[in-house]
This record gives structure tokens, sequence and C-alpha cells, in this order.
């Protein structure tokens, strides 16, 4: 394991490694389209959807889709794990990925028992830190409120990409709720149970950032405190969920090196955590269906959540 973690942190992962909300300043719309309906989206729709703020999210500029954060809801025929999960598609914090990451990714939990919820949260160029993580975690606390209806005994959040990075740092940033809200869903924990982190973006930090998440995040020219801040790997503790996380050497995208430090901190915090680095494959595998070496992945993540 220490010589397996070794070359890895050396930038040596040619191998298959295993190892067990302040004001806003308005700004143009992001080119891209963040949300495609469920009509477009293949394969079963979801069986609702639902505002995380349905009066007008905190720190709205306006009233367009963009502006309203949601969940899509899709629940298995029967929820034989007791477990839901928060899917956080990725997209640079400039898009979404509600496809490849999104819906595909629910379709696949619920073959599995398990209940998705697929959250659009605000974006970049227009929403900076810390309106992302504001969305996520209310999103897991309106889920939590409702996991009676929803059969859910555990509550996870799986991030892709800038989605990651997104869960990444709603394991780290944190409370129990308010228990004096009036509003019952302010009264829940925004803990997630568990983690799963496919192809990350973490640090916010030299060399390894990922510019364009970087950019769209935290803006043109952010405080040194701020990037600190928004690092996760820099504020893991004891209390941060269990973890799984997946990757690939040749990452032309985002730095590996993004998933090996987060594992570090994982380890030396003493969380459990669970890192599988596959030596080829560029970024956005998703399941890893087009690629041969990859498809093994995803029963790796099911044994893991299985224990869970």
């Amino acid at each position: 394991m220490k010589i397996l973690y070794a070359l890895c942190a050396a930038v040596a992962c040619a191998l298959f490694l295993t190892v067990m909300a302040p004001a806003q300043t308005p700004a143009p719309a992001p080119a891209l389209s963040v949300y495609t309906p469920p009509d477009k989206l293949t394969g079963t729709p979801p069986s609702e959807i639902d505002l995380l703020w349905p009066q007008g999210a905190p720190g709205a500029l306006g009233t367009a889709e963009t502006d309203k954060p949601k969940i899509l809801v899709y629940l298995p025929k029967e929820n034989t794990t007791h477990m839901g999960i928060l899917v956080a598609p990725g997209g640079s914090y400039m898009h979404l990925s509600m496809q490849k990451e999104g819906a595909d990714i629910a379709h696949w939990l619920n073959d599995h028992g398990i209940a998705a919820f697929v959250l659009q949260y605000r974006l970049g160029p227009q929403y900076h830190h810390p309106i992302e993580i504001g969305d996520a975690q209310r999103a897991l606390r309106l889920v939590r409120s409702r996991s009676a209806e929803f059969g859910i005994t555990k509550l996870g959040m799986w991030g892709f990409s800038a989605g990651g990075h997104l869960a990444a740092t709603a394991g780290t940033e944190f409370d129990a709720g308010d228990p004096a809200s009036s509003d019952p869903i302010a009264r829940q924990s925004s803990r997630p149970d568990f983690l799963v982190l496919s192809y990350p973006v973490i640090t916010m930090t030299q060399p390894y950032a990922h510019p364009g998440s970087k950019k769209s995040l935290l803006g043109d020219d952010p405080d040194p405190a701020l990037i600190d801040a928004t690092s996760p790997e820099m504020h893991v503790t004891a209390q941060t969920p269990p973890t799984f996380l997946y990757a690939t050497t040749t990452d032309q995208t985002v730095p590996v090196l993004n998933t090996v430090m987060f594992y570090e901190a994982l380890i030396k915090a003493g969380v459990p955590a669970e890192m599988h680095i596959f030596a080829e494959g560029p970024h956005g595998t998703n399941l890893g269906q087009a690629f041969p070496a990859l498809k093994v992945w995803p029963g790796m993540l099911w044994t893991w959540l299985q224990a869970r």
C-alpha cells in the first residue's frame, strides 16, 4: 500500500492502482445550456422535479430556469438498499452534464435499488462561491427531510469533475442544521453520509487546479484566502464522510493528483477511503461503458456501496 501510494504521489501512476450568499454581480448568462428538460433526457424520466426554494433561491439574480436550483428525483421500483444519493453533474461550474453525469447515473443507481436525486445547481459566471455549496447543502437537507417518504436511512453524494469538487466541499463544509428554524428543511443536517468522487476537481491551488472550474467558481482574481477556503483537501477532518474515489492517470483535463491529494488527506484524518486509479482513460469517462478497461469500476463502487 505505502509503495503504491508513493508511486502515485510522485506522478508515476502508470499502473492500475487499487487502494482499498453574499451579494452577487450580474453577468451575462453562460453560452451553454445548464438544464435539459426531462423530456429530452433519454431513459425513464424523473418522477418529480423539486425546487430547492419554491419561493425563490437566496441570492437569485433573476427568474430564469438557471436561477432556480432544483433536484430531479429518480426513484427505483423498490429501494432495497434504503439508500439515496445526491448526484452532482460536472461541467467546470459553467454548464451541467445532465445526461451522462446525471440521468444516466440515476438510472444506474435505480437499477441497484438506490434512490437518486440529480442536482441542478447554479453556475458561473453568473454565480460564484458560496452559492453553489449553498445549493448542494439545501438539496441534502431537502432530501433528508423527506427520507421516510423516500425510504432512505443513508444519504450520500456523488460528484463528477467539478461536481466532485462540490461533493468534496459538501463533505468538508457542513452543519447539523438549525433546530430553532421555522423551516423544517433548514433543521436537517447537510452532512452526506458518504461520498463518491469521479475524476474530481479538488484543489483550487496551483499547480493542479483546473483553470476553468476555478474561474467559474471564484472569478478572475480570487483572494488567496478564498482559494484556500475552497480547496477541500485542506479541510478534511475525522468527521469527513467515508469516500470512494475513481480517476485515470492519463486524464489531461483534471490532473489525477487532485484525486490523490484528497485521498491522502482522508487517510491522514483517519477517514475510511477507497481509491481506484486506472492507467489510461480521458476525462469524463462516466461509468466507463466506452472503455473496456474501465467497465469494471462501477462494480467496484457497487461492492463498496453495499458495505455502507
